[in-house]
């Protein structure tokens, strides 16, 4: 089965730690991964590393996509140049096509109205609350939050937040991952058996 690839966002400070997981294992399960920038000009991560987009913001269509990920960036709370990023996340959730943010890039959604209404969560309530959006109410306060297509995380749970996109995308039976989960999250040792069983 053809799969359609994931779209990974990638700007200047972006947060290394909070995707590795996701993309790893979205990969070993058939997505193909493919990096989206402001152009096509490198980018430099907070961890030091330079990336080469493989397209720009301005050629991404929702239909050629299974999902799109926003990651966490200093960015996002210093000006909007990150804005067209969620404007990217509407035309995605408008179109039916999932979206996953963690970290900062929860923030630039509610600037973008995009959790007034619906449940989500991120660092913390005061954090988005900072951004003057309307969906304080809708708040959890857990690991990661998934409502009608829009995935939230904050960042400190990138093992939750793929958690999410590998239910939302179908990716991986969910008894594997739960396993999944418990091993890299719990670091459940008695989970490693059960995932090689349940990946069989």
């Amino acid at each position: 089965m053809t799969r359609k690839p994931v779209h990974l966002a990638l700007y200047d400070t972006f947060a290394d730690w909070e995707t590795g997981h996701t993309t790893a294992h979205l990969t070993q399960a058939g997505f193909g991964i493919r990096t989206v920038g402001p152009t096509t000009e490198p980018v430099t991560t907070m961890g030091g590393l330079r990336i080469v987009p493989d397209l720009a913001l301005d050629a991404l269509r929702p239909e050629d996509s299974s999902l799109l990920i926003l990651t966490g960036a200093r960015l996002w709370d210093e000006g909007d140049s990150l804005a067209p990023f969620a404007r990217a996340a509407r035309a995605f959730l408008d179109a039916g096509v999932p979206v996953a943010a963690i970290c900062g890039a929860t923030a630039g959604l509610a600037r973008d109205g995009l959790l007034d209404d619906r449940a989500h969560t991120s660092a913390a309530l005061p954090y988005l609350a900072a951004t003057g959006y309307a969906g304080g109410e809708r708040y959890a306060g857990t690991d990661a939050v998934t409502d009608r297509g829009l995935i939230t995380a904050g960042p400190t749970e990138p093992v939750a937040f793929a958690r999410e996109i590998f239910r939302l995308l179908g990716a991986y039976d969910e008894k594997v991952i739960d396993a999944w989960y418990r091993l890299f999250h719990d670091s459940d040792a008695a989970a490693y058996a059960e995932l090689q069983a349940a990946a069989q």
